[in-house]
């Protein structure tokens, strides 16, 4: 008998210390969670915020994502928050999420930008139509204006100064073919800017031109360039395109003033200009798309300007000597780069420091790109991936069988497919230390990873990965300043949005000032809030329903203040990106949270 109780007493200590190994198990685990194979025997601090992503069709009724959602550090740490309580209980704000969350989530990830917008229905309504307006850019649109872009960019100096004169800017964009031709010619040019109004009648009569040109003595206005307008005359070439263009001629004329400003002054009348205006006749179809619109033609030189500044400040020289063209051709290729792949690279511009790392390995990155869930599994676990950097070869076996491999179980076909991509793999071999830039910034990579409405925009495009390897030396040099480099991606953008945005204002507005009116607000708006429009962007069609919704705006307009104190919280953003936050916020099981705090 003292047996079986000193049996059964062993048994239940037994079973005790099980549970309590077990409670102590899950307990370490859920603060120090595992980091994949690389961290076997250590204990790693956890991040904060991290939270799963859950995709639109897992929310239903009733099932687990909601408490899930609630059981988040982010969910803890924002329920004890009296704004976030303030702002989540709002009837207006939960119609709000339940009514258009691809919106509210897109917001969430930057409430101070969209806070101010809020103030001004107007601006707000201008950008939402702005990036429904871009979201509908062709292909070979994009193309047309990121070579636009990059003639811009190289001779930012030229049409910053056009730029001073809006409408005159505009009407050299419009007759850019002649214009070239003339300005080829600096002091015929000059001495036609300096009196045009001389020159008008030529508009009717462009043969009498030419014979006034070859004889410059019978024309009182070209005797200050007599030389100049005779070699004008017998440059066949120059004479055909003026001559299939006479209008430039009243065009000038009708922007007198503006054309007599630019002969007087030396950055115009420099040979830059000429440069500058053969760059608009090399890229007639993108300048004559917007050369109605003057205020969208300013805002582009603005954008083209920034850009050039953080791209000689990497280095990288536009005016260039014959030493200079290797890097005069890296910033006019990267400056294309950049807007003819602006949605993927405003994308990556939400996270700089991620960005720059992936800049500063392209060519790894480009061949991770082609296995955007693989890519997505280790942005959403970088230091389980750490240790890969010291071993490709490492890497490649748990790629070929990704189950045993924590970090890579999520997407099992998309690592075997990797692995068995030689060409990938020998990139990957090649920079190891990809592996490592991910681990640095995990922080930012994790935040790429669970912003699915960013990632996505990212990943579906692997032309901006290959557009970084082809140009890898440039992206290399502009990564060195994480957020400048963030801030070119999102002047490209802006770029992109503004030749858009002009092209479908002419289209639809009634003559070209009222094109330019409805547009200047937007521009404004756009320059105060590039990050804002570039979320804007990624869903144009949440936020043209929400533009259009006088409630919704009302209810986003009386919480301004709550969304503002939300500024730099990561768990707002974190819990605002998650598909059952819209479901949470009526969940009778939040409502007892928040009111327990």
């Amino acid at each position: 008998m003292n047996a079986r109780v000193s049996n059964n007493n062993k048994i239940i200590v037994a079973g005790a210390a099980v549970v309590i190994a077990a409670v102590a198990a899950y307990g370490l685990g859920r603060v120090y969670p595992p980091q994949g194979a690389s961290t076997s025997g250590t204990i790693a601090p956890a991040d904060r915020y991290q939270v799963s992503q859950v995709s639109t069709g897992d929310v239903v009724l009733g099932d687990t994502t909601v408490p899930t959602l609630m059981q988040t550090d982010a969910f803890e740490l924002m329920v004890k928050d009296k704004s976030f309580r303030a702002l989540a209980t709002n009837p207006a704000f939960m119609a709000l999420a339940q009514q258009n969350p691809k919106a509210l989530a897109a917001m969430a990830q930057n409430p101070a930008a969209f806070s101010a917008l809020a103030k001004d229905p107007k601006a707000f309504a201008a950008l939402a139509g702005d990036a429904q307006a871009y979201a509908s850019l062709s292909a070979a649109a994009q193309a047309s204006n990121a070579q636009a872009f990059a003639a811009m960019v190289a001779n930012s100096a030229a049409f910053q100064t056009m730029a001073k004169e809006p409408q005159a800017f505009a009407a050299m964009a419009a007759h850019a073919n002649a214009l070239s031709a003339l300005a080829a010619y600096p002091q015929a040019f000059q001495a036609l800017a300096a009196n045009a109004q001389a020159f008008g009648a030529f508009a009717q009569d462009p043969k009498a031109f030419a014979a006034a040109a070859a004889n410059p003595a019978s024309f009182a206005a070209m005797s200050s360039g007599a030389k100049a307008f005779q070699a004008l005359a017998s440059d066949a070439k120059a004479m055909t395109a003026i001559t299939a263009d006479a209008q430039m001629f009243a065009a000038m004329a009708a922007n007198a003033s503006a054309f007599r400003a630019f002969a007087g002054d030396a950055a115009f009348s420099s040979a830059a200009s000429a440069k500058a205006l053969a760059a608009m006749a090399a890229n007639a179809s993108a300048f004559r798309g917007v050369a109605a619109n003057a205020q969208a033609l300013q805002a582009m030189a603005a954008n083209a300007a920034a850009v050039q500044a953080q791209m000689a400040a990497s280095g990288l020289n536009a005016q260039a000597t014959t030493a200079q063209a290797t890097s005069a051709q890296a910033m006019a290729n990267a400056s294309a780069a950049l807007a003819a792949n602006s949605a993927a690279f405003s994308a990556m511009a939400q996270q700089p420091q991620a960005m720059a790392a992936m800049a500063s390995h392209a060519v790894a990155f480009s061949a991770l790109s082609r296995y955007p869930q693989a890519l997505q599994a280790m942005a959403a676990d970088p230091r389980a991936f750490a240790n890969f950097s010291k071993d490709v070869n490492a890497f490649a076996m748990a790629a070929s069988t990704p189950q045993a491999f924590q970090g890579m179980a999520s997407a099992p076909q998309a690592f075997q497919a990797l692995a068995n991509d030689a060409k990938a793999m020998a990139a990957l071999r090649a920079d190891s230390q990809a592996f490592a830039a991910l681990s640095a910034n995990a922080l930012a990579f994790r935040s790429l990873a669970t912003n699915t409405q960013a990632f996505q925009a990212m990943a579906s495009d692997a032309k901006a990965f290959d557009a970084m390897a082809a140009n890898a030396a440039a992206f290399q040099a502009m990564a060195a300043n994480a957020q400048g480099l963030a801030s070119m991606a999102l002047q490209a953008q802006a770029f992109q949005s503004a030749a858009a945005a002009a092209s479908h204002a002419s289209a639809l507005a009634a003559n070209a000032s009222a094109a330019n009116a409805t547009s200047a607000q937007a521009f404004q708006a756009m320059a105060s809030y590039p990050q804002a429009f570039a979320l804007m962007a990624q869903q144009p069609q949440a936020f043209q329903a929400l533009a259009s919704d006088a409630k919704a705006m009302s209810a986003l307009a009386t919480n301004v203040q709550a969304m503002s104190a939300m500024a730099s919280s990561r768990a707002f953003a974190s819990l605002a990106s998650n598909a059952a936050f819209a479901a949470m916020l009526g969940d009778q099981r939040f409502a007892a949270q928040v009111g327990a705090n």
